[in-house]
């Protein structure tokens, strides 16, 4: 940086804030550093006693905080249309998602370009849903100048495909197998359903129907391929999921040639579920075992995967079990999910 006139600073970017003070009405800040001196600056920084300011001297290989922060938006969104920025403001740009969806986060990129120092990217937690307009992540470059060889390494440490991105909803006919036979022989109601549908209704899903074959696997097996070649894009189970020994829904779904992704989930509520993926008709479908949890407890494992499976962002083995940490649902009187530390 450099001390010059006042008078001769238009244009220049200042180092420092410039605080003005008039007794009994203000004190504050006049001009934050970073601001670009103006014409119409000077007499109102004449006015509080500064006749030299401290700019920032242009240097070959040395970035503006603001023009670094233009890179590290880039590093983030790249030329993505499913996220804009904000104006930048100090170094500062947040990254604002256009489109309801999954924000997906490449982990390893983001701890590489946060650790090496002078800039920063704080984001939401990834594998959850965002709404349009949502902020997903601040960016700021710390010092008022940083070194283009220290951009040059954050673009280089994080990959040529951009930190984030959002999976849209896909739009899905849903088919609901709902087993057992108190509910088939109309001994119970079936209060699954509603509660299935509800959640459903949150995301782009058209219900093809509902079928009831009691607990005969070989039936179960069948609904489950029938809505397959009925034009299904998600089918849904409901009951008949625990381990004993009259409970038939995984071997019904395991013998449609479903490949089986986990049957078990370290989450409360919720370890019983199920996930699959069904090849039929030169689709992928997904096929969800559900544990009778989700039809009374507020915020179940269903509510993790759900707007995954809708995104069509495929569920692996391994993503499962790192639900473990995060995995347990505190049921708090006042629900504020997903808000809070389930699932994360």
């Amino acid at each position: 940086m450099k001390e010059i006139r006042t008078e001769d600073a238009v244009g220049h970017i200042l180092c420092h804030d410039i605080t003005q003070i008039i007794k009994d009405e203000k004190k504050g800040v006049l001009f934050k550093k970073g601001h670009v001196v103006k014409e119409e600056d000077i007499p109102l920084l004449l006015s509080v006693g500064k006749e030299h300011l401290f700019v920032w001297e242009k240097k070959e290989g040395i970035l503006h905080e603001n023009e670094a922060a233009q890179i590290l938006y880039k590093i983030c969104a790249g030329d993505s249309s499913k996220v804009h920025g904000t104006d930048i403001k100090e170094g500062k740009i947040e990254v604002i998602s256009k489109i309801d969806g999954v924000l997906k986060i490449r982990r390893k990129a983001l701890m590489a370009v946060n650790s090496l120092g002078e800039m920063m990217i704080a984001s939401r937690h990834g594998d959850f849903p965002v709404k349009k307009e949502e902020k997903i992540a601040g960016t700021r470059i710390i010092p008022l100048v940083i070194e283009k060889e220290k951009m040059d390494a954050a673009k280089a440490a994080a990959g040529e495909t951009p930190i984030f991105d959002i999976l849209p909803y896909q739009k899905k006919k849903v088919g609901i197998v709902t087993t057992g036979s108190e509910i088939k022989k109309g001994l119970i109601q079936d209060t699954f359903t509603p509660v299935l549908e509800e959640k459903l209704s949150e995301f782009p899903t058209e219900i093809l129907g509902q079928v009831m074959p009691g607990d005969d696997k070989e039936q179960i097996t069948a609904e489950i391929l029938s809505f397959a070649d009925r034009g299904a894009d998600l089918i849904v189970c409901t009951g008949g999921m625990s381990v004993d020994p009259d409970d038939r829904t995984p071997g019904g779904i395991r013998d449609t040639g479903a490949e089986i992704v986990t049957y078990g989930a370290p989450v409360l509520p919720g370890a019983m579920l199920l996930v699959s993926y069904l090849k039929r008709n030169e689709k992928t479908i997904p096929v969800l075992g559900l544990p009778g949890c989700v039809m009374y407890a507020k915020r179940t494992v269903f509510d993790l995967i759900l707007p995954r499976v809708m995104a069509d962002d495929e569920i692996k083995a391994e993503e499962i079990a790192s639900l473990g940490e995060g995995g347990l649902c505190l049921n708090c009187p006042v629900c504020t999910f997903p808000n809070c530390g389930f699932g994360k």
